[in-house]
């Protein structure tokens, strides 16, 4: 009898090998990767995606056993994110706390912000209110995680303590650390968002395609992160596999631009696309205008582009909005020397309050004097660069 007691807390009743565990846990962290992604991201905040009511209530219950979330809050704290991003209403900005509070202390940030409840009446409506929401996975957040470790001791015997603990880590470290805190801090951009959001790898599999943060947050509602040729978004390839067999359906996608030739005037498609593509076409202005500008000028002055500190070429690329008042000195003390590219800047500026004009007639009518007086300016990489805008247009699906 002992015997038999001491062989099932050594292996539970899997009886499985260590690779066998390993398979297990990659499953299993998987499945809440995609929980997460998929259920709580994509569809139920977003609305990029409709699952199925069977996916739905699945990732339900394995969000409830494995992280212990509630979905009305976890919606709530990231739609306030988005709508409050970069501020100090932000729930987990890194320029507000600080990357080492977001990184290690994330989900203490998370939880704070969870426990507001106007914001989870503002935030977090349309999420599922049923009876089982009410009484099991809202009501009782802290019985599935409960019963997660049941399961993994009689499995695994002992070793299954370890083993809960790793899937309990799992979410609060690569979400509400890594890609709240890593992605707000270091990485690529494709898109000169109104944010400091990146993407940490372009073959985004380990975190289900959230390391493609810079892509979502230039176009949240789509169900599908990668928008490079070269990127991959392992939770679009999930919902593709669930859309094939009738378990899903994708309601939106990042729209594709479109840039039509001999266009004479910016027109009603052209406004249309450059405020769908605003954050593309302020990183075609930053990597088309203001880089060769800076090269030339640099050139010009007989220097190397590389003597305008890294850090000051990037804050070129958005006005210097995340410099303190220190490093906007600096950067107009840079800019008074160097004319050409002062008045680049000045009309990147103009055209990035035009995309936040209200009123089509308006705004329409600020995009032809920009275009205008940008042909007008005799800055070569301008002209170009206005040439190529008027003739913007959102491509057909």
């Amino acid at each position: 009898m002992l015997d038999a007691v001491l062989n099932f807390l050594n292996d539970g009743l899997a009886h499985a090998s260590w690779g066998q565990i390993l398979v297990y846990m990659l499953v299993v962290t998987q499945l809440t990767i995609f929980t997460v992604t998929i259920y709580y991201h994509r569809c139920q905040t977003h609305r990029g995606v409709d699952l199925h009511p069977i996916v739905q209530h699945f990732f339900r219950f394995w969000g409830w056993l494995t992280t212990g979330m509630v979905t009305r809050e976890w919606v709530a704290v990231h739609r306030k994110h988005h709508a409050k991003v970069e501020t100090a209403e932000d729930p987990h900005s890194p320029q507000i706390y600080g990357i080492k509070k977001v990184f290690w202390d994330g989900v203490s940030l998370y939880r704070d912000a969870s426990y507001v409840k106007e914001d989870l009446e503002k935030y977090g409506r349309g999420t599922p209110d049923d009876w089982l929401e009410r009484k099991l996975y809202t009501g009782h957040p802290y019985w599935g995680p409960a019963l997660m470790l049941v399961i993994s001791l009689a499995l695994f015997g002992v070793i299954g303590a370890a083993l809960w603990a790793v899937q309990m880590i799992w979410i609060p470290f690569w979400a509400a650390g890594f890609v709240n805190g890593i992605g707000h801090w270091w990485g690529y951009r494709n898109f000169e968002s109104a944010d400091t959001a990146t993407n940490l790898i372009p073959w985004a599999f380990w975190i289900g395609g959230e390391e493609l943060h810079n892509n979502h947050h230039a176009f949240p509602s789509s169900a599908k992160f990668a928008l490079r040729k070269w990127e991959f978004d392992i939770g679009w390839v999930v919902i593709c596999a669930l859309q094939k067999v009738g378990l899903a359906k994708v309601l939106r996608v990042a729209p594709t631009l479109d840039v039509r030739p001999n266009v004479r005037l910016p027109d009603a498609d052209t406004l249309k696309a450059v405020l769908t593509h605003r954050f593309q076409a302020m990183t075609d202005y930053y990597r088309n205008v203001i880089v060769p500008t800076l090269r030339d000028e640099a050139a010009h002055a007989g220097e190397n582009i590389k003597a305008v500190p890294r850090r000051m070429r990037r804050a070129l690329a958005d006005g210097g909005r995340w410099l303190d008042n220190e490093g906007r000195d600096r950067m107009q003390a840079v800019l008074v020397k160097r004319p050409t590219l002062k008045t680049v800047c000045e009309f990147r500026t103009r055209l990035a309050a035009l995309m936040e004009q209200r009123g089509a007639e308006q705004a329409l009518k600020g995009l032809q004097q920009w275009i205008r007086e940008a042909e007008e300016s005799g800055i070569r990489a301008l002209q170009e660069f206005a040439q190529r805008l008027k003739g913007y247009s959102v491509a057909a699906v």
